[in-house]
């Protein structure tokens, strides 16, 4: 057998996770130099002993192989079959690539991933989300639908979950469910570390996950291999086929397996599968990795056409027309009782105005009624999740600040489209180990300057801050800013326009602006589940019109960004995968 090492690695996905260490093996090279990484993800309830035959039979000499146990699995720390949620998971999987670069010295354009079932989600949702650059994706049964067998279980778990709060859901499948291979399933039989429940966070946010990655898998672009097992019992073919046939990727290919279980790369006569996936990954790492550009896709892309469909009218008279029309009524409605909603309707429900009212997350309107709809209204998934892009970009800007004082260099702060500015106000206040040399706020409304400025001093930054109205769009008044900012902030802005040649005109006037070695955080949306609710009901703060919102990937936004001279860090997104925070650096020129 190949001879392996058994390591930790440090997850720090969470705030608090500075002393959380996952557990992975290590089989090193057997040729050099070495040609790249493959890193190996478990099925649920699994860990990484399971996926171990996989190092020799890959027969894969000239690669490094890594496979973790995921929190609650295996013998990394947590509740067994548990974890903070699943977006947890995504996150760990992007520490632990960035832990194989820092320390084991591969790229991640270096790096290849092949996952089966709950970590082919995982490795789909991650690829997604935070756009890695891998050489190849290769899943194994990937499971986008569990079978639950139980009529309603879903609705049903999710009501339970309610009621009494997370708990653990048992798995009903047993080891003559996933392979035909009696030594597999024996020692399946027999493993103690085998998980054999499953936290119902976990499950309802893999059901999530998976829903969300197959409706979007246009966004994917990575060459990617799919196996089916044609005899799956745990999880559902559709979903995998729907997943197949809407990926963006122009190298994939699908390979159904007659007669397969679920443990597809544990089958017995396993071999022209296994032969398969080593055949796709020496060949995506025979040629250079080729993306295709996203700068056009604003125009050309699937999220420009999904755009246009939300911008199509729809007849005043169809049961669609009516039923959006009888909305737009009652939002009308709400207003009247609603002080959060009322906002919306007269500075847009996209303003800085609005925003700010999100942020403080205080209920309020006429009477108990018209506070408890605000309160419904402040706890919608998308005021949700930009309450949660606001602590992630209190996060990074620390992040930023705390790596600029290291370098010894002084912290310029620059917000070129700070709405009222709370967001970045707070997070500098609170900063524990001191504040910036300086800060500039801008804002292209008046009336945001001037309720920014009354915040300034509230928070006693006005010793140190400035708030001015300029416009974002304007590269050279960027570019002559003075002093030159090392930390430009672009939170919520560019989300808000569908045209890249917008965007390309404020990164070009921050590359201006921004020395090497300064940084970038940046914030996108590369989903959200209420698009239409917001094209069809909601208006915008350009004089009351329709909201409607052009999607971009997080691919096409990151590419924006490098190719006007910064390197994506760091990123973090929210559980429902809406909006993401990114820390970049000024590393050169425009490409």
């Amino acid at each position: 057998m190949r001879p392996h090492d058994e390591l930790f690695f440090a997850a720090r996905s969470l705030p608090n996770d500075h002393g959380v260490s996952l557990f992975y093996r290590h089989w090193p090279a057997m040729e050099a130099p070495a040609r790249g990484a493959i890193v190996i993800l478990h099925r649920g309830h699994e860990h990484s002993g399971r996926v171990a035959h996989l190092a020799d039979e890959l027969a894969l000499p000239g690669f490094d192989i890594f496979a973790w146990d995921a929190r609650g699995h295996g013998h990394s720390p947590g509740p067994r079959g548990h974890a903070p949620s699943f977006a947890t998971l995504v996150r760990d999987l992007d520490a632990f690539v960035a832990h194989i670069g820092t320390v084991h010295g591969f790229a991640v354009e270096d790096t290849a991933v092949v996952a089966q079932s709950v970590g082919a989600v995982v490795a789909a949702t991650w690829v997604h989300d935070y756009a890695p650059k891998i050489r190849a994706l290769v899943l194994a049964a990937p499971a986008f639908r569990v079978r639950l067998y139980v009529p309603f279980a879903r609705p049903g778990l999710r009501l339970v979950r309610r009621l009494r709060g997370n708990f653990d859901v048992p798995s009903y499948v047993r080891a003559r469910m996933l392979t035909h291979d009696p030594a597999r399933a024996a020692a399946f039989d027999a493993d103690p570390l085998i998980t054999r429940a499953i936290s119902v966070d976990i499950l309802l946010g893999l059901n999530d996950a998976a829903e969300r990655v197959v409706a979007d898998a246009a966004a994917i672009t990575v060459p990617t291999q799919l196996l089916v097992s044609g005899s799956d019992y745990v999880v559902e073919g559709g979903p995998q086929h729907r997943f197949y046939e809407r990926l963006g990727s122009r190298t994939k290919e699908r390979h159904v397996l007659d007669g397969f279980y679920h443990d597809t790369l544990g089958e017995l006569g396993r071999a022209p599968a296994v032969a398969a996936v080593r055949r796709f990954l020496v060949e995506q790492f025979d040629r250079p990795p080729a993306r295709p550009s996203l700068q056009d896709a604003d125009r050309l892309g699937h999220t420009r056409a999904e755009a246009d469909r939300l911008a199509s009218p729809l007849p005043a008279l169809s049961p669609r027309g009516l039923l959006w029309a009888a909305t737009r009524g009652g939002l009308k409605l709400g207003g009247k009782l609603s002080e959060g909603i009322a906002l919306g309707h007269a500075t847009g429900f996209d303003s800085g105005a609005t925003l700010d009212y999100v942020y403080r997350e205080t209920p309020a309107g006429r009477g108990a009624i018209g506070r408890a709809i605000d309160r419904a209204y402040l706890a919608s998934v998308g005021w949700r999740g930009i309450r949660t892009r606001k602590r992630h970009l209190e996060e990074l800007i620390r992040d930023a600040m705390a790596r600029l004082r290291a370098a010894g260099t002084p912290v310029h702060v620059l917000d070129i489209a700070a709405g009222h500015g709370r967001y970045v106000i707070e997070a500098l206040a609170a900063a524990a180990d001191g504040r910036p040399d300086s800060i500039l706020l801008r804002d292209y409304v008046p009336g945001n300057v001037e309720a920014g400025r009354r915040l300034i001093a509230e928070k006693g930054l006005s010793d140190i801050t400035r708030f001015e109205v300029g416009d974002a769009f304007d590269p050279a008044s960027l570019a002559a800013l003075a002093p030159k900012p090392t930390l430009v902030i672009v939170s919520g802005l560019y989300e808000l326009f569908a045209d890249n040649d917008l965007v390309r005109w404020s990164l070009g006037g921050v590359a201006a602006a921004v020395p090497a070695g300064g940084f970038l955080v940046y914030t996108n949306q590369p989903w959200h589940p209420q698009l239409e609710f917001i094209a069809r009901a909601l208006t915008s703060h350009r004089g009351g019109q329709a909201w409607v919102m052009r999607r971009r990937t997080q691919g096409e936004m990151d590419e924006l960004v490098e190719s006007h001279g910064f390197a994506k860090l760091a990123q973090r997104i929210d559980d429902d995968g809406i909006f993401t925070v990114s820390l970049a650096q000024r590393v050169g020129d425009a490409g």
